[in-house]
C-alpha cells in the first residue's frame, strides 16, 4: 500500500504539554488529561487533519527527545516517515525487521509499523517556479526552520497568529460595526479608533471611521487630520459626484482624513456645531452609507448618545455587529445593559444584534483588574462574547495611535477585533 503526503503539521512537545501547528501555520496549545501521554494527544490532534482533510498527513515532532516523524493516513493508519522530505511510502510484508532504535520507539510513544521496502529510483521532476504565495507570519520555511531547531510558536505568539489572520480577511461587500453606548465618556471613539487600527493595519486599508454623531463628537480631536478641514457635511453635498461612474476612487481623499501610520480614514462630525445645525435625516444617512460602502470595504461607526436620534437608528439597522464599550464602573456598565434590553425590545433585527454583541470593558485606572472582571461578569452570558482592555495611559487622552500602546493592551485590541471578525 502507498500513501501521499499532501499535509504536514508540526508538534513542540514540553513535558505534557505541546504546540500544535496546523498546515496553514496557526499554533494551538495541546495538554494531556491526567494519567493519558501527550503524545497520543498530538497523534489525535493529527488524525483529526487527516480526517477532515481526506488525505495523508505527516506529523513532525521535535522536543527533548528530538525529532521524529511519523505518517497518518485520512483512516488514522499509522505509518513510519521514510525520509525528511517523503513523497510516497510503501508498506512493508509482515516480519520484516524494523531496524529502528529502541530510544526513538519510545520517543514516538507509538508501536512502529515494519520498515518499508526500497523504493525504485523516481524520474527527476521539475520543480515549479510559480507557487502559491504563503503570506501568513509563519511561512512554510518558517515552519520548516522551527522544526529543525526545536522550537514552536508559544500560546501567545499562537493566539496573536490566529487572530492578525482573522481580521486581515476581505469580505465580498462592505461589513460595518457600530460602537455604541449612550453614556458618554465611556470609549466609543477609542474603541472605533483601535478597531479601525486594527483592521486597517492587517487587512491593507480601505477602511473608515466614521464620527456619526450629532453633538460634538471628538474623533476628528483625537485623529489626524489630512489635508482639508473637511466634515461629514461637506461629504452630503459631493456625494452625487463620487457616486457617479466616472468618479475616481481617490475622490474621497477630500472628504476624510487619512491615518498615515493606521492606515485608515475617518470621517468627521463638526465638534464646532451645535446638534441643531448638523442633524442628518434618514435619507442622508443612506446616501452617506452608499459613498462608504462605494469607496471602503470597512466602516466603524463613533456613535453619539441620543438612541433616538435618525442617524443613530438607521446606524443600527445598516450594522452587522453591534460593539458595546464601558469602563470598569457601576454607572456605563448599567447604561450598556440598559442599551442591550432597549435593543431586544425594539425588533427582531435589533435583538440578534444584541444578542451577538461584543461588550469591551475597559480599565480606565491602574487599580488592577478586579474592578473590570466584575462588570464582565455581570455581562456573560448575555452576549456573545466580553473582552477586558488593561489600563494604558496612552489611550487616556491625546492622539490615538495603535504603536503608542503597551503591548499588552495590543494584544488585548487585537483579541477585540478577532471578535468583530467572527461576527461578520
Amino acid at each position: 500500500m502507498s500513501v501521499d503526503i499532501a499535509l504536514r503539521v508540526y508538534a513542540s512537545v514540553t513535558g505534557p504539554t505541546a504546540i500544535f501547528t496546523t498546515p496553514e501555520g496557526v499554533g494551538e496549545p495541546l495538554s494531556a488529561p491526567a494519567g493519558e501521554d501527550i503524545r497520543q494527544v498530538i497523534v489525535q490532534r493529527a488524525a483529526a487533519e487527516a480526517r477532515q482533510a481526506a488525505t495523508a498527513v505527516e506529523l513532525v515532532t521535535f522536543g527533548d527527545h528530538g525529532e521524529h516523524r511519523i505518517l497518518i493516513d485520512s483512516d488514522g493508519g499509522i505509518h513510519r516517515a521514510r525520509s525528511p522530505e517523503p513523497v510516497r511510502f510503501t508498506e512493508a510484508s509482515e516480519g520484516k525487521e524494523v531496524g529502528t532504535p529502541a530510544q526513538e520507539q519510545e520517543a514516538l510513544g507509538l508501536a512502529e509499523a515494519p520498515a518499508p521496502e526500497p523504493l525504485a529510483p523516481a524520474p527527476p521532476t521539475r520543480r515549479s517556479f510559480i507557487e502559491d504565495a504563503d503570506t501568513s507570519v509563519l511561512s512554510l520555511g518558517g515552519r520548516a526552520l522551527l522544526a529543525k531547531i526545536g522550537l514552536g510558536p508559544s500560546r501567545a505568539q499562537a493566539e496573536r497568529l490566529a487572530g492578525e489572520r482573522l481580521v486581515s480577511q476581505h469580505w465580498a461587500g462592505c461589513r460595518t460595526a457600530a460602537v455604541v453606548n449612550g453614556k458618554g465618556g465611556v470609549g466609543k471613539t477609542m474603541t472605533t479608533a483601535m478597531l479601525a487600527a486594527v483592521f486597517a493595519r492587517h487587512g491593507g486599508g480601505n477602511v473608515l471611521a466614521w464620527d456619526n454623531n450629532d453633538t460634538r463628537g471628538t474623533l476628528g480631536w483625537r485623529t489626524e487630520q489630512g489635508l482639508y478641514d473637511t466634515t461629514v457635511r461637506d461629504l452630503l453635498p459631493a456625494a452625487s459626484q463620487l457616486l457617479a461612474p466616472t468618479a475616481e476612487i481617490s475622490g474621497i481623499a477630500r472628504f476624510v482624513h487619512h491615518q498615515r501610520v493606521d492606515r485608515y480614514d475617518v470621517l468627521r462630525s463638526n465638534p464646532e456645531l451645535l446638534a441643531t445645525h448638523q442633524r442628518i435625516e434618514r435619507t442622508e444617512f443612506d446616501t452617506l452609507m452608499s459613498v462608504a460602502a462605494r469607496y471602503y470595504r470597512l466602516v466603524f461607526f463613533d456613535s453619539g448618545n441620543d438612541e433616538s436620534a435618525e442617524r443613530w437608528l438607521r446606524m443600527v439597522d445598516s450594522s452587522y455587529q453591534l460593539v458595546i464599550p464601558t469602563l470598569a464602573a457601576p454607572e456605563p456598565a448599567e447604561s450598556a445593559a440598559l442599551l442591550l434590553d432597549a435593543l431586544r425590545e425594539r425588533d427582531e433585527r435589533s435583538r440578534d444584534l444584541a444578542d451577538s454583541a461584543i461588550v469591551v470593558v475597559t480599565e480606565s485606572e491602574p487599580r488592577g483588574p478586579a474592578a473590570a472582571e466584575r462588570v464582565a461578569d455581570g455581562f456573560r452570558g448575555t452576549v456573545r462574547e466580553v473582552l477586558r482592555i488593561p489600563f494604558d495611559p496612552a489611550l487616556k487622552s491625546g492622539p490615538l495611535r495603535f504603536d503608542s500602546l503597551r503591548r499588552a493592551t495590543q494584544d488585548a485590541w487585537l483579541r477585540v477585533a478577532a471578535a468583530v471578525a467572527s461576527g461578520f
